[in-house]
């Protein structure tokens, strides 16, 4: 589920006429002093990440002046949530809470169907107090009851005169939920104040990930659920994903706040669901900590396998690369290693690496991993279906150690001299290059032989034989070309693929 920070979500509750206390968010100490200067009196500074207890862990604080609040805000832009950064701080004015409430539209997945929990006492320590929370049924056509609402706030000690108020508001939380297709919407706490005015103090969006693309006003960066900001490498796999169809590409990055007590930090790179999750369990059991989590599955292309083990690569300290999915996977398993050798290649992998293929052809794809990265400073390993996730970590263990505490340091690929100088032609996200100064007509032979049809022998040099439409998503036979030409002793392939981000 995609998620929005507490200062998007209560300004969609003030552009429906639900108020929230004025403010603004911020990236530095700087700004923080202006908006508590504009502002006046006493204000409240909150860290904006996805995190519960937010006041507990020290990313609430108050600040009854600019020069303070300065001081304040740059405290909690130095914090960090599971080794990530803060990266805003909402800084609003303080107000005089007289009484909380929790508000919360949720879907219920037995009842498949949205409910609105509520109960007249909010604030921290709600899930303490279960057996308090209401839970009143919401039709997707007309809403929540008011009476029944009304029959909550009834038990309360609030003021009846404010209930009006207050159903109008739990009425508007619900709508915006219904609105944005949103998968919980939480106000905790929705207040009253002493000036009899019903403000919504905190607020916490999720909108179901299939919705997203129906709701660009929302200004959501990646349809996934993720416990913090987006990073910049999660930003740049999620484009990749959108950008090509074939099989699934999933990779967030991790807390990695315990990597120096461990054996060291990882890449990882699974492949199917509950196989990834199995073969994590395995490399941390021996002592790793993972620096991502990824999955390229579905029948993957060459060419996104490839983007995903760039993407790995471009984590730095780095003890190795641990590759392992479900061990039966129906899809072929020499593209995945295609699309691996030829990112081991680019960046001259100097860590370890153990890949399992296990699944269609694996035998052929442990002979190619294995072929085309003999040569690296890297010890890079293939295994299969029958080699356990547990076996294969303590073997990945072994190698580690065996390195000597080399670590990965991310770096710019090696392209061959010949590009830009020679016959090309494009392909949908990069550019083939082949070096026809060095294709003798043996080696011309060699490059058609393994073209799988695409490339033919125009007068000793080997040129397109198709057309550059049908050429522009082959990536993976051309991927599979070059690494062929590579293993033959005949580097005159180079399928040129840069990456938004990494590479420019």
């Amino acid at each position: 589920m995609a998620r929005l920070h507490e200062y998007q979500a209560k300004a969609l509750l003030r552009e429906r006429g639900l108020p929230a206390p004025p403010g603004q968010a911020v990236s530095t100490a700087d700004e923080a002093r202006d908006v508590a200067d504009q502002l006046g009196g006493r204000v409240v500074l909150k860290v904006q990440a996805w995190i519960t207890g937010r006041a507990a862990k020290g990313g609430i604080q108050f600040a009854d002046t600019p020069d303070e609040a300065h001081d304040k805000a740059a405290q909690l832009l130095d914090m960090r949530f599971g080794n990530f950064p803060v990266r805003e701080v909402l800084v609003e004015r303080a107000i005089e809470i007289k009484h909380e409430l929790f508000v919360s539209v949720a879907i219920d997945d037995a009842a498949q169907a949205p409910v609105l929990l509520l109960d007249a006492q909010g604030g921290s320590g709600i899930e303490d107090r279960a057996d308090s929370v209401h839970r009143l049924p919401i039709d997707v056509r007309t809403g929540v009851d008011a009476s029944a609402i009304r029959d909550v706030l009834g038990e309360s000690p609030i003021d009846a005169g404010l209930h009006d108020d207050l159903v109008e508001a739990i009425e508007t939380i619900v709508d915006l939920a219904r609105e944005t297709e949103a998968r919980s919407l939480e106000v905790n706490p929705l207040v009253t104040t002493k000036e009899d005015r019903v403000v919504a103090v905190d607020c916490r969006m999720t909108i179901d990930d299939y919705a997203v693309f129906r709701h660009p006003e929302l200004g959501i960066e990646i349809a996934r659920e993720l416990d913090h900001p987006a990073t910049e490498l999660e930003r740049i796999a999620y484009d990749i994903e959108q950008a090509d169809h074939r099989g699934t590409f999933y990779f967030a990055q991790l807390p990695t706040d315990d990597a120096e007590s461990s054996r060291g930090l990882i890449g990882f790179h699974g492949a199917g669901g509950g196989g990834s999750m199995m073969s994590m369990d395995a490399v941390t059991s021996v002592g790793f900590t993972l620096a991502n989590f990824c999955d390229t599955s579905g029948n993957p292309s060459a060419a996104k396998v490839y983007r995903a083990a760039r993407i790995i690569l471009a984590q730095p300290n780095l003890v190795g690369y641990f590759g392992s999915g479900s061990g039966v996977a129906s899809q072929e398993q020499f593209h995945s290693a295609y699309g691996l050798a030829k990112a081991f290649w680019e960046l001259k992998l100097s860590i370890p690496a153990v890949i399992r293929l296990g699944g269609n052809s694996e035998d052929r794809a442990v002979e190619i991993l294995a072929a085309a990265c003999a040569e690296l400073p890297g010890q890079v390993e293939g295994y299969k279906k029958d080699d356990t996730p547990a076996s294969i970590a303590q073997r990945f263990a072994e190698l580690v150690d065996d390195a000597g505490g080399r670590t990965w340091s991310p770096h710019l690929r090696c392209v061959p001299d010949y590009v830009g100088k020679t016959y090309s032609f494009s392909i949908s996200g990069g550019t083939v290059w082949i070096d026809h100064n060095g294709c003798d007509p043996q080696t011309t032979a060699l490059v058609v032989e393994h073209s799988s049809g695409l490339l033919n022998d125009a007068n000793g040099k080997p040129e397109l034989a198709v057309s550059a439409d049908e050429i522009q998503n082959k990536d993976s036979e051309l991927i599979a070309l070059e690494i062929e030409c590579r293993r033959a002793g005949q580097p005159v392939v180079f399928v040129d693929l840069p990456i938004a981000g990494i590479d420019t």
